[in-house]
């Protein structure tokens, strides 16, 4: 029998698009990256209370899954080119904000301009508008373009750190506004143009019908609240090292250089892996990585309760990014599996809403029990804690999809 060719949207400008996101990602990603290295500084001038700028990052995260849910839908109308160069005005005015006085001003600037005009417009609707780029290797593509986020974090703390040494805090957040601003707007505006037409889903009939009413055997929506509940929980995890690695290297008695670095070294393992994770993803499907990537990330988050000399710091903050760096472009992808495309341009920003709610909140913990107790290992414990809970839920999902594939094959 003659077999059916099927069309695929991917062509050489579909890569193009892809890396012009990146960019867009690394340079976007970068600001909230300043008060992480500033932590200490910032506490300095607050009387030490360390949960004050880490609320300022929560901020930023949280509101930035808020607004994303909002400029979804206006990216779905209006095209994404424009909320990416709306929303890095935002992030310049955001750092400049910032800079006015503690703590409103740095609140303010990170929670409204930073993260819900400015990350909002920018993250998710990113998600899905290269998703549409893609239908071949979408894990492959969604993984490149999230790696953004580590990217910066390997870039840009050892310049920071410098630059806050030479500068101050205050400088750095103004200066790096205004360099992330004039490369963003106008890759955007060259790069970013209108995105294909998804292709319809060949021989759909009954299946494409049943999965509509049914996903993996429950309603469509228990299956939805079970992956947002559980990524708060996997980005609670993520976020505790990300936010607070430098000042627990300080608090062992390392330098704000050697932190920087170890940082440097847990992103820049996360951005290599996370190419490795989207390929693995095309292979075996979103939630398997999810399930995988979150195991990685609750051992090495469990190796840094007893981590403390400088080798094995270095050590289980790559095995740390090599672990985490998996699981939310999976996510992503587990959606665009399980539901249809038309529902992608509010499924994705609302899960994207909760892993921002993971992401603040884990960072705004652990400060605050390190406020109480006056050391991390609480903190980090917490985070372990957390992630088992989380593989509790994506792993009872996964024998619910193993399970449905057996009885479709039967």
């Amino acid at each position: 029998m003659p077999q059916l060719l099927i069309s695929s949207v991917e062509t050489r400008r579909s890569w193009r698009v892809a890396i012009a996101a990146l960019v867009v990602m690394t340079f976007t990603f970068g600001g909230p990256w300043i008060t992480t290295v500033a932590l200490k500084d910032i506490a300095a001038e607050v009387g030490g209370a360390r949960s004050i700028p880490s609320f300022a990052a929560a901020m930023a995260w949280l509101c930035a899954g808020i607004g994303g849910i909002v400029m979804g839908r206006i990216a779905h109308r209006v095209g994404t080119r424009w909320t990416i160069i709306a929303g890095s005005i935002s992030i310049m005015i955001g750092l400049s904000i910032s800079t006015l006085g503690l703590p409103w001003p740095l609140w303010i600037g990170h929670g409204v301009f930073i993260g819900l005009f400015g990350l909002g417009g920018i993250n998710a609707p990113l998600y899905v508008y290269v998703s549409r780029w893609f239908d071949r290797r979408r894990g492959s593509a969604l993984a490149l373009i999230s790696s953004g986020s580590f990217l910066a974090g390997a870039m840009w703390p050892p310049v920071f750190e410098r630059a806050i040494a030479y500068a101050g805090w205050r400088e750095t957040m103004v200066i790096f506004g205004l360099v992330e601003m004039c490369v963003v707007v106008p890759t955007a505006a060259i790069m970013l143009g209108k995105p294909p037409e998804e292709m319809p889903a060949p021989l759909a009939g009954a299946a494409a019908t049943a999965r509509a009413t049914r996903v993996l055997g429950w309603p469509p929506n228990v299956i939805f609240g079970a992956m947002c509940i559980a990524s708060i929980l996997c980005c609670m995890t993520m976020s505790m090292p990300q936010q607070h690695l430098v000042a627990f290297c300080s608090d062992l008695g390392y330098t704000g250089a050697f932190g920087a670095f170890t940082l440097s070294v847990l992103l820049g393992t996360a951005f290599v892996s996370r190419q490795i994770w989207g390929a693995i993803s095309d292979r075996i499907g979103g939630l398997a990585t999810v399930v995988m990537s979150s195991a990685w990330q609750a051992s090495a988050m469990t190796a840094l309760l007893y981590t403390q000399s400088q080798t094995s710091l270095i050590t289980v903050s790559a095995a740390f990014g090599l672990g985490f760096s998996g699981i939310v472009p999976a996510y992503v992808m587990t959606l665009r599996e399980l539901y249809p495309a038309s529902e992608a341009h509010w499924r994705i920003p609302t899960l994207l809403l909760f892993t921002s709610l993971g992401m603040g909140s884990g960072g705004w913990l652990a400060g605050v029990l390190y406020d109480h107790f006056h050391f991390y290992t609480p903190a980090f414990a917490a985070g372990v804690l957390t992630n088992l809970l989380n593989l509790s839920i994506v792993g009872t999902l996964l024998v619910r999809l193993l399970m449905t594939r057996r009885a479709a094959m039967a």
